[in-house]
């Protein structure tokens, strides 16, 4: 079975990506196409895709959670992180500034549905031929050869507390209110893209690593119009002073997304794709499905929220040291900023309740090395995309 396995990833790159054996050309090559199928060579490059993991390493991340969640974090330090939660990242993005995370070119590979259906070019679409590839290849690898990793059910009870933010989203947009919102639809004048026929909003942006890549695939697209916020005011204000950021197609603000009374600056249900990428692992579990509820009211019919976020037993999961943990698949990090490890059941559960429906939910397991220490290192991310009923 393994020779048979073997000789159908070795048909299927050759088919598809000949022309990354060719020396001295490299294309740009979808994520997801490198696959080791000679254990020998696995220091030969720094990430190998499609990765499954043996019984003796799903039970050795299992301990490392067990052990490093032993020791909880107290209530009142717990407390505090939720409370102060925009305040630790916006010490992050001061102290970081654009510096900490690469721009993330790779988003039109993952997900072209953030291109207007007119832009979509020759690589995008080449892009979708391989999504197909990419869930067969890990459907059919995970049957044969991957023992599954459990997924934990979570039970959480519905917080009651808030981020600051409030204010500040409502004075950058005084004409919006939630008594307004509530009155019907706004006249196209009255918001920011509202005379444009495609829109996006990138939940928690950041400084921008995924805003300028899709600025600069949408420039010539001027029907387009890009929203982006993050409840990090210092985040926000690294994308707005950026030499690329475009207020004719860009609309940066400060926001809650925890906040769901807060009125975001356009109304509901005209969004044709919402981008929440390693972001919904930073918010607290009993916050998590209000959040993409909200979410959820703001795309059209037919819209698509995209999804790709941190898996459970990611590396960084397990690096965590005991007195980290603030409940199950929850820690926080030395910076004060949280991070929730995801199972697929989970991401399913979620936007699925919030009346979404189900494209893609995919485990994305890879394998990171490092050539130089000749250390391995096991990455698990879950991708999802979920589309509002027509």
């Amino acid at each position: 079975m393994n020779g048979i396995w073997r000789n159908w990833i070795s048909s299927l790159r050759i088919k598809n990506v000949p022309q990354r054996y060719q020396s001295g050309y490299h294309p740009a090559v979808p994520l997801g196409s490198r696959i080791l199928t000679d254990p020998a060579k696995v220091f030969e490059h720094n990430m190998w895709d499609h990765m499954q993991w043996s019984k003796e390493e799903e039970a050795a991340a299992r301990k490392k959670v067990e052990e490093n969640s032993a020791e909880r974090v107290l209530l009142e330090e717990q407390v505090k992180y939720e409370r102060e939660a925009n305040k630790y990242w916006d010490t992050f993005y001061k102290v970081h500034k654009n510096k900490f995370f690469k721009d993330r070119n790779w988003l039109l590979r993952e997900f072209p549905e953030i291109l207007p259906p007119d832009q979509k070019t020759e690589e995008a679409a080449k892009e979708l031929s391989w999504d197909h590839v990419k869930t067969n290849a890990a459907n059919c690898f995970s049957r044969k050869h991957c023992p599954i990793v459990p997924e934990e059910k979570d039970s959480y009870q519905k917080s009651s507390g808030s981020s600051d933010g409030h204010s500040k989203a409502e004075s950058d947009f005084p004409h919006l209110n939630s008594e307004e919102h509530g009155k019907g639809p706004l006249k196209a004048d009255l918001f920011p893209g509202g005379k444009t026929t495609f829109r996006i909003l990138e939940v928690g942006c950041g400084a921008g690593n995924s805003v300028f890549p899709i600025l600069n695939t949408l420039q010539n697209a001027p029907e387009s119009f890009l929203y982006c916020c993050d409840f990090a005011p210092g985040a926000v204000e690294l994308v707005k002073a950026h030499a690329s950021y475009r207020a004719a197609q860009c609309c940066a603000f400060v926001h809650d997304v925890c906040d769901e009374g807060l009125p975001y600056p356009f109304p509901d249900g005209i969004l044709d794709a919402v981008l929440l990428v390693f972001v919904l692992s930073s918010i607290h579990p009993d916050r998590m499905q209000g959040a993409v509820n909200r979410l959820s009211k703001l795309l059209k019919p037919g819209g698509m929220l995209l999804f790709r976020d941190y898996g459970r037993y990611d590396k960084t999961q397990l690096r965590f040291k005991r007195g980290h943990c603030l409940s199950e698949n929850f820690y926080v990090r030395g910076d004060g900023t949280r991070v929730y490890f995801f199972t697929k059941g989970e991401v399913h559960s979620m936007f699925c309740k919030a009346g979404l429906e189900e494209k893609q939910n995919l485990i994305d397991r890879r394998l990171q090395v490092n050539r130089k220490k000749q250390v391995k290192m096991h990455r698990v991310w879950v991708q999802g995309k979920f589309q509002k009923p027509l």
